[in-house]
């Protein structure tokens, strides 16, 4: 079944210089890249992103994890991508590996890279979606239609007066 999976590299994975190590590993899937970008990630992005951890004693760490208030202000970005292929999502989180990158196989993305910090966070490089309607909430949540180079969910143009900078 043909499926799109968000994945995003986290501060932790562009503080360490892993992307293209990731991005390499996860090119093993043959599944494409329809959409990538760097992501600053402001807080209300990060809760949106963690909505269902909200009531879990670990949910304000979660937070200042993936803004990167814990790798220093220029690891506060991430690259957020997504994939799209036969079985995207089983084929991403088994490459990837488990949450926990302590108990994550070592030939698995969060074993090799991953690591559980001496106040208990999990390291573990990167966010890949769980499942399909996991999926659709985080690639309607992190891009807009146009960042995608397929039409992959319904959409329609409004206008929009916005503010915003352009290159002078």
């Amino acid at each position: 079944m043909l499926q799109q999976t968000l994945v995003i590299v986290k501060p932790d994975g562009l503080k360490k210089s892993l992307t293209g190590n990731i991005l390499t590993r996860l090119s093993e899937t043959k599944l494409r890249i329809i959409g990538a970008k760097i992501v600053h990630v402001s807080r209300e992005l990060a809760v949106q992103h963690y909505i269902h951890l909200k009531d879990k004693p670990f949910f304000e760490d979660v937070i200042k994890y993936i803004t990167g208030q814990l790798h220093g202000d220029e690891y506060r970005r991430v690259m957020a991508l997504v994939y799209q292929g036969e079985g995207a999502i089983d084929k991403v989180r088994k490459l990837a590996g488990e949450t926990n990158p302590e108990v994550a196989e070592s030939t698995t993305i969060r074993g090799q890279y991953g690591r559980l910090t001496t106040n208990g966070l999990f390291e573990n490089v990167l966010h890949c979606s769980s499942s399909e309607a996991d999926a659709l909430r985080e690639i309607k949540l992190w891009f807009e239609p146009n960042e995608i180079v397929e039409d992959i969910y319904p959409s329609e143009n409004i206008e929009v007066k916005v503010k915003k900078p352009v290159w002078k």
